[in-house]
């Protein structure tokens, strides 16, 4: 059986470090960065392999071997940072060169610049944005009922057994990825209605936003495509309390049924290692949140909640 702390650490499993982002310099002895025109950077961390795999037109793209460093030189071309790593993306989904593309969703995620701006540097197909370790943003939400017989339960969907990613596991109640350009509670109310069937007007009157999560996760074989791949993320929480009465069902093929468990049930499903890894992740700050996981019944509760938080190594929004 599981422990919270080996639920944490099968979500933030680049090895952590009590000293901070600086310690992601580790990395630059293993890993390449990825940097944009116009910006600091560094904007992703990639993987050797990927990096002696990938089609790179050298017309377009610097290769610094001896910084190992990779970017976009759209000055040397009529194209933009973002049609440049389109291309080379699409290029290696052609040639077959990496399974993660199989999943290609022609669906575009973000890379953001410095804090003080708001819009991203550029964005790429989100199949690829492991392959270049950005930071990636999406949206989970808990929905719960309390009951007078057996206090608050909480809906607890089943992801289908054929889905590419973490077929067949468990998942917080409604979650998905922000596209470029979408905001977090808009994301939210497009993502329950595609998943759970919840209205819109149900979704903005009673959705709440809790905060963030934050994880630097290392992909495995049930994430689909290459294991090994570097995927750090922030999610947008929110909690939605409703009635007895409100019955979610799978409004598209991503989820294969939904059941109300109490939260003993939900204990038992984390322990027994059931739930994706970063759902269980944001299952756990629901649990510290509402005071069910707590200092006095869970001796690596100061860790567990550093690590439901980690700073993330590049540009936020």
């Amino acid at each position: 059986m599981k422990t919270n702390l080996d639920l944490i650490n099968e979500c933030d499993n680049f090895p952590y470090y009590e000293n901070g982002p600086e310690e992601y310099t580790k990395l630059r002895s293993t890993c390449w960065e990825l940097h944009l025109e116009e910006g600091s950077g560094p904007y992703g961390y990639m993987r050797q392999s990927v990096v002696e795999s990938m089609p790179w037109d050298h017309d377009v793209w610097q290769i610094d071997s001896e910084r190992k460093s990779i970017a976009p030189v759209p000055k040397r071309y009529s194209h933009t940072q973002g049609e440049i790593i389109r291309e080379t993306l699409e290029k290696a989904k052609t040639e077959s060169i990496f399974q993660i593309l199989r999943g290609w969703r022609n669906e575009l995620y973000p890379v953001h610049g410095p804090y003080s701006s708001r819009k991203p540097m550029v964005s790429m197909e989100r199949a690829g944005s492991a392959l270049f370790g950005i930071n990636t943003y999406g949206v989970h939400m808990t929905a719960y009922v309390c009951t007078p017989q057996e206090g608050m339960k909480i809906w607890v969907p089943r992801r289908a057994r054929n889905k590419q990613t973490y077929g067949g596991m468990l998942d917080n109640t409604v979650a998905g990825g922000l596209s470029t350009g979408e905001k977090p509670f808009e994301c939210l109310v497009r993502e329950a209605a595609e998943e759970g069937s919840f209205s819109e007007q149900l979704v903005r009157s009673n959705a709440k936003a809790c905060g963030t999560v934050s994880y630097f996760h290392i992909r495995d074989a049930r994430a689909g495509g290459e294991a090994g791949l570097l995927q750090p993320e922030c999610q947008y929480v929110f909690d939605m309390e409703i009635g007895a009465e409100v019955i979610p069902k799978p409004g598209d093929n991503e989820v294969e049924d939904f059941y109300l468990w109490t939260v003993d049930e939900v204990k038992r499903a984390l322990a027994g290692g059931q739930f994706k890894p970063n759902c269980a992740a944001v299952l756990l700050d629901f649990f510290i949140r509402r005071g069910i996981l707590t200092a006095e019944n869970e001796k690596d509760y100061m860790e567990i909640v550093s690590r439901l938080h980690r700073k993330l190594p590049f540009p936020t929004p």
